[in-house]
């Protein structure tokens, strides 16, 4: 799980050929590709299917696990050729592509999913509930092995993970009491594939990435028959990125309401994002939005002077003063006083800890790399971005910026080892094949436009979402240790949102004394079981 400067990368089967896809057992009577052409693409790995059982809050509750994929097209007009098998409908201009033209047929994904079932429920009466990763370019394998799944990986405390042999236990927190679950992995991640010409091109940006996930769900509840059943969306960092978008899009294109949209870890605006604010002069709102998770994590470290007893008080202070005489000083740019500005330091330094000089320097705008290698500093320490609770060694005590995240090193290899364990004993499924924790990105850059738009900011589109369906409940779930998506700027995006007042109050928040991945901790885990199954069990009131 590498530490992006953005978001978490957070972190399937195989097509022969587009449009002939044929199971292993077959692979010998499919056509034979020409000499001197690509090869095909491996045989399609059949779905597998297996039983568990978990114990959640009393009780014993038995499960069917699917493991596979599902193909989708890159635009509706491919997705409507293809057949819930993933093969070309026949007669489809799909259909009429040779193997050895495979390299030149038109691009689709093949996603992996993995599904979990309770035994013996009625599909109208049992809620269904879709998870992803962010990144872009991330597997959900985060949230697959930390949250909600029925398996769950140990990572107790705010410390780097002793190396294998790692501990995978059952979940006592796992929402099988109250929905049905499916984790789905991003097009080219995974056991998932990209195939024809451009797929990278055709999935790795905003809009096609939400609308592969799109036309998977869609997919997916006409295979298994949930059309009727109650529907959730759940997505993690830039997951919530995407989520925005799928539930205009599934809503208002494919006539399928939701539910219930649980936001983990959100960032709509990335004007707003802290990492590098510098680049955009003149917008300082991630500053003001970003003080409040600096705050607590100097709390947390120790750093705050006069600590307060109680973190939430301080934090109530800290955002007032935020969106008040921090945010009027910022405003005033260059004439803002000698005086004034170094009384802000010093309120700036009561709340973080950083020295007045080095708030000063700064023109009272530190951005998130420089507060994750500042505020340990003098311990020759580097704070965690995902969860500031972590430190690690610096790389290069010189540097300006932090070189890494200490959270991110700390868990990745416990996450990706147990997962790959876990698939191929437990789930019966990748044997001889790869999983890919992120996507290869290569030479192949993410396509940030959005509607034509190159301003990424997806808040009008869970806003038109709301709008036309004005029973939609939005769940908003954050950690205040978190400074890839700060806790706070969620909030603000979400009271920001171009929405009638009437429909705020289908918008609730919930915070946890976590990072970005609010799970690691274990009594942020059940409180998130808690919260999310309350408010599944109330999505319909």
């Amino acid at each position: 799980m590498k530490a992006f400067r953005l978001l978490i990368p957070v972190v399937g089967a195989c097509l022969l050929a587009v449009p002939f896809v044929v199971r292993a057992q077959d692979a010998k009577s499919a056509p034979k590709p020409a000499e001197k052409t690509e090869a095909p693409a491996p045989a399609i790995s059949a779905d597998s299917t297996t039983q568990g059982t978990v114990d959640v809050g009393g009780e014993h509750i038995n499960y069917t696990a699917i493991a596979g994929t599902i193909t989708v097209g890159a635009t509706d007009e491919q997705d409507a050729q293809l057949g819930m098998d993933g093969k070309p409908l026949s007669g489809s201009q799909l259909a009429l592509t040779t193997p050895d033209k495979a390299a030149e047929a038109p691009p689709v994904a093949r996603m992996f999913y993995v599904a979990y079932f309770k035994t013996g429920a009625k599909a109208e009466d049992r809620p269904i509930m879709f998870f992803y990763n962010g990144g872009p370019g991330s597997s959900t394998v985060w949230l697959h092995m930390g949250s909600l799944g029925p398996k769950h990986v140990a990572t107790a405390g705010d410390q780097h993970l002793p190396a294998a042999p790692y501990t995978m236990a059952d979940n006592p927190y796992s929402l099988l009491d109250v929905s049905d679950l499916v984790f789905i992995d991003a097009p080219g991640t995974g056991f998932g594939q990209l195939i024809g010409k451009d797929a990278e091109k055709a999935f790795w940006g905003v809009d096609g990435d939400a609308n592969a996930f799109s036309r998977f769900i869609a997919r997916f509840v006409s295979k298994y028959n949930r059309w009727n059943s109650p529907k959730f969306l759940f997505g993690e960092s830039y997951g919530t990125t995407r989520s925005a978008i799928m539930a205009d899009e599934l809503q208002n294109g494919k006539s399928m309401d939701l539910n219930g949209v649980i936001l983990l870890s959100q960032i709509f605006n990335f004007t707003a994002d802290i990492d590098r604010p510098g680049a955009n002069p003149g917008v300082d709102l991630p500053y003001v939005l970003g003080l409040p998770t600096y705050a607590a994590t100097a709390w947390y470290h120790k750093k705050v002077p006069n600590r307060p007893a109680a973190l939430e008080p301080f934090l109530k202070e800290v955002e007032e003063y935020a969106m008040g005489p921090y945010a009027h000083a910022l405003a005033l740019g260059t004439d803002l006083g000698d005086t004034e500005k170094k009384q802000v330091a010093e309120k700036l330094h009561s709340y973080t800890g950083l020295p007045v000089t080095y708030l000063m320097k700064g023109e009272l705008r530190i951005d998130g790399g420089e507060f994750e290698k500042s505020l340990q500093d003098d311990d020759n320490l580097t704070t965690g971005r995902l969860d500031t609770r972590y430190s690690g060694p610096n790389l290069d005590p010189l540097s300006q910026y932090a070189e890494y995240d200490p959270q991110s090193s700390a868990i990745s290899s416990a996450y990706v080892s147990l997962f790959n364990l876990y698939v191929r004993r437990d789930l019966k499924y990748g044997d001889n094949q790869s999983y890919k924790p992120e996507a290869l990105f290569g030479g192949t850059r993410w396509d940030w436009s959005h509607h034509h738009n190159p301003m990424m900011n997806v808040s009008n589109d869970l806003a038109e979402a709301m709008k036309t369906n004005p029973r939609l409940k939005i769940m908003v779930n954050g950690g205040y240790y978190d400074l890839a998506t700060p806790f706070f700027a969620a909030e603000y995006e979400d009271k920001h949102l171009p929405i009638p007042q009437s429909l705020a109050k289908n918008i609730e928040y919930d915070w946890y004394e976590s990072g970005h991945m609010v799970y690691v901790v274990d009594e942020s885990l059940k409180l998130l079981h808690d919260r999310v199954a309350k408010f599944v069990k109330n999505s319909g009131k």
